[in-house]
C-alpha cells in the first residue's frame, strides 16, 4: 500500500519495522561442563571423610583374601549358586534374607536422611570415596590446585604430558586393581588371579575391564555429574527432609553483608565495621566443593553434605579472629529461631526419627533371629507326574516323589527319610536313608507306600520329614499329597 508523502505530495511505499532477533542471544540447550578442581582442606570432616575411605576400602580390597576353613570367607559364587558369608551358607532358596537386608539399608538411609542429610552421599557412598582417592592421586601427580589450574590452561609441553600420563596411568591401575577385586567376590579370588595371570577365562577379564571402565570414567571424569544428573537420591531426598533436619547451612544473619576486610575484625575501606557481616567473601567455601556449589546461595539439591566447607570456612574465621560456625550444620528451624546446638539436638527425637528407628531394629532384629534358628538343611518335594501311583509287589499302593535335599553345612551329613499323614505310611528302606558330602545338593527318587484299601480314593495331605542325626541335630518338614486312585 503506498500512502502520500507530506512534502512532495507523491506516494512511498509503507515501512514496515521488524525487530531483528540476535541468534547469539538466545540460550543454549545444554549448558558445558564445567570442570572442577576442588581445593584440599584440612578440618574435622575432612578427617572424617578419609576415614570413612579407609574402613570402606580395607573391607572391600581385604575381605576377599581372607580365608574362612578352605574356602573364601566371602564369595557369592554364581556358578554353583552357593553364597558365603563368613559361616553361613546360602543357597537360593535363601534370598529373602537379601531383600531383608536390602529393606533395613533403605529404612537406613532414611532415617540418617531425615537426621542429618546426605550423610551418605558425603561420607560413605563408593561414588563419593573412589572421587576422592581419584583426587588425592591427581594432587599427588598435578600438584596443587592453582598448580592443576594451571596445567588446565598451558600448552602440550613435555611437563604436562609427563604428568597426565603418571595422573592416567595411576588412575587406570587402581581402576583395574578394583574390578578386579570386585570380580574376586563372584569368582574365588585367588583362582582368578592365577587365570588372569595366565591370561585365561574370558568372560572373568571382560567383567574385570567393564568394571575397571566404569571406575574409571566415573571417579576420573564424571565425578560430580553422577551425583548431579545420574543418582536419583539427590532428586527424592527433599521427601525426607523437615526443618528440623541437620543440613549444612550458611547463616546469613551474621555473614550478610559480605565485604572484603583485613584478617583482623578492624575497619573496612568503604563502610563502617559494625555495618559488615562476618562472611569476607573469600570464596574459599566454593574452592573446596567437590560439586562447585556456592552454599552461601542456601542448601541446593546437589549438596552431599559432606562438610568440607565448614572446616574451610572455620579455618577462615580462625585467621580472621571470628567465631567458627558461619557455616555449619544446623537446622532449618534453628536457624530462624537463632537456637543453641543443644536446642537443635533435642528435636532429634521426633515422631518420625522414632518411626524410623523402630522399624529398622524391628527387621533388624527379625533378620538376626531368623538367621539364628536359620536349619542349614533345604527340601523341595515333587511329585513324579509321569506315575500318579501304581501297585508295588505285595499288593500296596506307591506313590512317587523326587525330593531335592541340599546340605547348607560344611560337614558330611546322613540323613534319614520318613513320611507321616495316613495309616499305614511308610518310606521303602532303600530309600530311606541318604549321604551328602558338605554343600551337596542331590535329587533323589523316594517311593512311599500304603496298604492298598487303607484309604479312601483321592488326595491325602502327608508329610515328608527330612532328619539329620550328626553332631548338629535337624529335621524339615515338607506337605505334598499321595493319591488314592478311583
Amino acid at each position: 500500500m503506498n500512502t502520500p508523502s507530506p512534502e512532495s505530495g507523491r506516494t512511498s511505499p509503507t515501512k514496515k519495522h521488524t525487530i531483528p532477533i540476535a541468534a547469539e542471544t538466545s540460550p543454549p540447550l545444554f549448558e558445558a561442563r564445567k570442570k572442577i578442581q576442588p581445593r584440599s582442606i584440612s578440618g574435622l570432616f575432612a578427617r572424617w571423610r578419609w576415614a570413612m575411605v579407609w574402613a570402606t576400602q580395607l573391607f572391600f580390597y581385604g575381605v576377599p583374601w581372607l580365608q574362612w576353613g578352605d574356602r573364601q570367607s566371602l564369595l557369592f559364587d554364581l556358578q554353583t549358586m552357593r553364597f558365603y558369608l563368613f559361616g553361613l551358607v546360602l543357597y537360593p532358596q535363601d534370598f529373602i534374607y537379601l531383600a531383608v537386608l536390602l529393606i533395613v539399608c533403605a529404612l537406613a538411609l532414611f532415617l540418617f536422611t531425615t537426621v542429618a542429610g546426605r550423610l551418605w552421599c558425603g561420607f560413605g557412598c563408593p561414588q563419593t570415596v573412589y572421587t576422592e582417592i581419584f583426587m588425592w592421586l591427581e594432587r599427588i601427580t598435578e600438584g596443587d590446585r592453582s598448580a592443576r589450574l594451571r596445567l588446565d590452561h598451558s600448552g602440550w609441553t613435555l611437563e604436562k604430558i609427563l604428568k597426565r600420563s603418571a595422573k592416567h596411568g595411576s588412575w587406570l591401575l587402581l581402576s583395574l586393581w578394583t574390578g578386579f577385586t570386585f570380580v574376586g567376590y563372584f569368582v574365588p579370588i585367588r583362582t582368578l588371579a592365577v587365570e588372569v595371570m595366565a591370561l585365561q577365562g574370558p568372560w572373568q577379564m571382560f567383567w574385570i575391564f567393564f568394571y575397571g571402565l566404569a571406575t574409571y570414567g566415573n571417579a576420573g571424569f564424571l565425578r560430580e555429574q553422577v551425583c548431579k544428573h545420574m543418582c536419583p537420591y539427590a532428586r527424592f531426598q527433599s521427601a525426607m527432609l523437615d526443618k528440623d533436619t541437620l543440613i549444612v547451612t550458611y547463616d546469613s544473619q551474621r555473614g550478610e553483608p559480605r565485604w572484603m576486610r583485613s584478617k583482623t575484625r578492624g575497619s573496612a575501606a568503604t563502610a563502617p565495621t559494625a555495618l559488615l557481616g562476618d562472611c569476607i567473601d573469600c570464596t574459599l567455601c566454593v574452592q573446596v566443593c567437590p560439586v562447585g556449589i556456592d552454599i552461601r546461595n542456601g542448601l541446593q539439591y546437589e549438596c552431599i553434605g559432606c562438610g568440607l566447607c565448614v572446616d574451610a570456612c572455620d579455618s577462615v574465621m580462625d585467621k580472621v579472629n571470628l567465631p567458627r560456625g558461619l557455616i555449619r550444620f544446623a537446622t532449618q528451624n534453628g536457624m530462624d529461631n537463632r537456637w543453641g546446638k543443644a536446642q537443635m539436638l533435642r528435636r532429634v527425637l521426633r515422631p518420625r526419627v522414632l518411626v524410623y528407628t523402630a522399624i529398622t531394629l524391628a527387621f533388624c532384629a527379625a533378620l538376626a533371629v531368623s538367621l539364628a534358628q536359620r536349619t542349614p538343611l533345604k527340601v523341595n518335594v515333587l511329585r513324579d507326574r509321569a506315575s500318579l501311583a501304581r501297585i508295588a509287589p505285595g499288593g500296596q499302593l506307591e506313590n512317587l516323589y523326587r525330593l531335592q535335599i541340599m546340605n547348607a553345612t560344611e560337614m558330611p551329613q546322613r540323613y534319614r527319610i520318613g513320611a507321616s499323614g495316613l495309616e499305614g505310611l511308610n518310606v521303602v528302606e532303600e530309600d530311606r536313608d541318604l549321604e551328602l558330602a558338605p554343600i551337596e545338593s542331590r535329587w533323589v527318587t523316594v517311593r512311599v507306600r500304603i496298604p492298598y484299601g487303607s484309604a479312601a480314593p483321592g488326595a491325602h495331605a502327608v508329610e515328608f520329614v527330612v532328619a539329620a542325626a550328626g553332631q548338629e541335630p535337624m529335621a524339615v518338614q515338607e506337605r505334598t499329597v499321595f493319591q488314592v486312585p478311583d
